[in-house]
């Protein structure tokens, strides 16, 4: 088993492919401007307490207001909120909380009106990003994530991921960590903290207090509203998150970026430098690694399996909606129960990558073909459970109903990644009126004249649709060789499987486009 990540700058985002074993299992897309992240941390003004909900709007900046739950104040609310308080004010000389004494927990089933008011300043953390219509959603138990553990302010207790099974490990851990914890504040053990030496954890203790220093200095007399600490980006989150051995390769078609990689890789795992590379193909990076087929053909309505079975994937606000279908799949045998059974478990697997692929989360109902035999049915189960098991979103499972209906709900904090695979009319461009598609050989052949007569050009290739490209380069005496006689220069016709029909662009050495 192996894993790549495939960097993919922009313009105006970054693209991230994780792939396992070639296949794409995650795609994250990271915008230049990332506020209102996940894990970012603002100095905001309560806008308005709504005790029908339970809940306050908080104003953090973004287009509408954002909703903090009493349930996520967290126990130690009162405590952050003196210490976030009074670091605003200039009274809380350092950021060190050794000194601080804890004020009482907040009652579990309490009531918003007695610890917060509206005009009331307020450190919160987003919990979810801004989805639809609805602004981001807070916490004010604010906590910093690092490699290996997450620091928790206000708290003495060590926990420990319940991934971690061995007995011994877990004691190590915890006798590590509480010999090198600061006073006042709690650790979660994270996952990939197992068989880590102390020099690890202790170096990321050491990252997450300077984090912790760092947003101190940016709450000392702050006015709201203001980011006072915001995550890492995408890339160094994911990196973070799913780095590990198995990990072969990381390859990034931009040089600053690469290189932002390559040292930040360095910092939490040394030993995997050498993975990080530099890509500098012509071809872009997803084209040339097959990857935009892999996304024009997971993000459809229609999913199409290998064996002829295909998904059906309607998305609504409230839910997702996966319907299951046989197709053209070939019977191993006449037998409706064993071919409906052997068709669920193939497309099982299947339905837990494109729920991780798309960031599916909510309610998610899965309707597969209908089985009879309950054990069918409980292995159809136990296979979805171990399919799910990698995604590191929390999700619940319920077993098919008797109208095979399988129950999952996921979450959601981001919203869901939408990527329009459907393209437009290459011929009429949604006007309804068409061109004749054969005229498209002479605008190549107009802007290649005229290229040649005005930019004297030496270095040029064409990008093309790959069914123009078989066009172009169709028998012994194709249009390419006629073009190689007439101008005595060889022109390259490369085929882009992102391009529409009658899209194309001549390119420099450099592959960028030359505007004509």
């Amino acid at each position: 088993m192996s894993f790549e990540l495939i960097i993919n700058s922009k313009a105006t985002e970054v693209d991230i492919a994780l792939l396992k074993d070639k296949k794409l299992i995650e795609l994250h897309k990271e915008k230049h401007n990332n506020d209102f992240s996940v894990g970012d941390i603002y100095l905001g003004k309560v806008r308005k307490v709504v005790p029908s909900l339970n809940a306050a709007f908080v104003d953090v900046g973004y287009e509408k207001d954002a909703f903090l739950h009493y349930l996520d104040l967290g126990p130690q609310y009162l405590s952050m909120k003196k210490y976030f308080g009074d670091t605003v004010k200039g009274v809380q000389k350092s950021s060190n909380l050794s000194y601080n004494k804890r004020e009482p927990e907040i009652d579990k089933n309490g009531k918003i009106t007695d610890v917060i008011s509206s005009n009331q300043l307020i450190t919160v953390q987003v919990a979810k990003e801004p989805i639809s219509t609805k602004g981001p959603r807070l916490s004010a138990e604010v906590t910093l994530a690092g490699r290996y553990i997450v620091l928790v302010p206000f708290s003495d207790k060590i926990s420990i991921s319940q991934k971690i099974k061995d007995t011994a490990e877990k004691e190590r851990l915890k006798r590590l960590i509480s010999s090198i914890k600061p006073k006042n504040f709690g650790v979660i053990i994270r996952t990939v903290a197992q068989n880590k030496k102390v020099a690890d954890l202790d170096q990321d203790m050491s990252d997450l207090m300077s984090k912790w220093e760092t947003m101190y200095k940016a709450l000392k007399g702050a006015a709201p509203v203001k980011r006072v600490l915001g995550e890492m980006n995408r890339t160094s989150t994911v990196l973070r998150d799913i780095l590990t051995e198995e990990f072969t390769s990381i390859q990034i078609d931009d040089e600053k970026l690469f290189e932002e990689i390559k040292t930040y890789v360095g910092t939490i795992a040394p030993k995997k430098v050498d993975i990080v590379k530099l890509y500098k193909g012509k071809v872009g990076i997803y084209e040339q690694l097959g990857i935009v087929k892999q996304i024009k053909a997971s993000f459809g309505k229609k999913v199409m399996l290998k064996s002829g079975a295909y998904l059906i994937i309607e998305h609504t606000e409230a839910m997702h909606v996966i319907d299951v279908n046989s197709g053209n799949r070939k019977a191993s045998i006449q037998n409706q129960e064993q071919n409906a059974f052997e068709t669920n478990m193939e497309v099982a697997p299947e339905i837990a990558r494109i729920l991780r692929l798309r960031d599916m989360g909510g309610i998610v109902a899965i309707d597969f073909i209908d089985m009879h035999k309950r054990e069918n049915n409980q292995k159809l189960f136990e296979t979805m459970k171990a399919a799910m098991k990698g995604d590191r979103a929390k999700h619940n499972i319920i077993p098919p109903t008797r109208f095979g209906v399988m129950e999952l709900t996921r979450q959601r904090v981001r919203p869901v990644t939408n990527i329009k695979t459907t393209e437009s009319c290459p011929a009429c461009k949604g006007s309804g009126e068409v061109e004749s598609s054969i005229l498209i050989i002479d605008e190549i052949e107009n802007s290649l004249r005229f290229y040649m007569e005005e930019y004297k050009g030496t270095d040029l290739a064409l990008n093309v649709h790959p069914f123009i490209e078989a066009y172009l380069k169709r028998g012994f005496k194709s249009i390419q060789r006629t073009w190689f006689l007439h101008y005595k220069k060889w022109i390259t016709v490369t085929g882009v499987t992102d391009y529409n029909m009658l899209q194309f662009n001549f390119v420099n050495s450099k592959n960028e486009i030359i505007q004509l």
